[in-house]
This record gives structure tokens, C-alpha cells and sequence, in this order.
């Protein structure tokens, strides 16, 4: 069972920073595409970033792009997701993504990011 865990959200003005983490426990990680997705109130959770199993290969939604980097370890089994000139826009809940070869696919519980104007 493949286990995922968010961290590193809170509450930021508009303008600044915040990193999340998403630490991945079971079977390989490595081998695993990652990615992060949102969901704001009241609407569908979307895809935000992701990033290939070597971290060779990322791609973004277009809104994020500039602003948000995604990244990864494979040596702490942790994926990131770097956010910077943060906009009250970006406020959701994210949440972390593992999508294994077989296409079987694990979410972790999520992680509130506030934005204020």
C-alpha cells in the first residue's frame, strides 16, 4: 500500500512563498509519476503540476507556470512543490499524487493553503 503524506501548508499574503512536501511511503518510489493537484471550495479538484519519475519531465497548469516549481527526491521519497508570488487565487487544498505503472493511482490527505489580499 502506497502511502502519502502533505505537509508544509498554511496561511500567506498574497505576494509570498510556501514549499509543500509530500513524503511517499510503500513499494518504489522512484518509479512512480507525481504529481500535485488543488481543490478549491466549491469547485473540482485540478491538476497543478507534475513531474516524471527521474525528474527529468515537468509539466504545469498554465496559471501556475512561472510561479510554482515541482520537484523531487527519489533518495527521501519526497516530491515538492516550490510556490512563489502566491495569489489569493492559488487558496485550495492540495493535494499529492502517485501514479504507479500498473496506473493504480494514491492520494495523500491533503494541505490547506491560505492566500490572503
Amino acid at each position: 500500500q502506497v502511502q502519502l503524506v502533505e505537509s508544509g501548508g498554511g496561511l500567506v499574503q498574497a505576494g509570498g512563498s510556501l514549499r509543500l512536501s509530500c513524503a511517499v511511503s510503500g513499494g518504489t518510489f522512484s518509479t512512480y509519476r507525481m504529481g500535485w493537484f488543488r481543490q478549491a471550495p466549491g469547485k473540482e479538484r485540478e491538476f497543478v503540476a507534475a513531474i516524471s519519475r527521474s525528474g527529468s519531465s515537468t509539466n504545469y497548469k498554465d496559471s501556475v507556470k512561472g510561479r510554482f516549481t515541482i520537484s523531487r527526491d527519489n533518495a527521501k521519497n519526497t516530491v515538492y512543490l516550490q510556490m512563489i508570488s502566491l495569489k489569493p487565487e492559488d487558496t485550495a487544498v492540495y493535494y499529492c499524487n502517485s501514479k504507479l505503472a500498473d496506473s493504480r493511482s494514491y492520494w495523500g490527505q491533503g494541505t490547506q493553503v491560505t492566500v490572503s489580499s
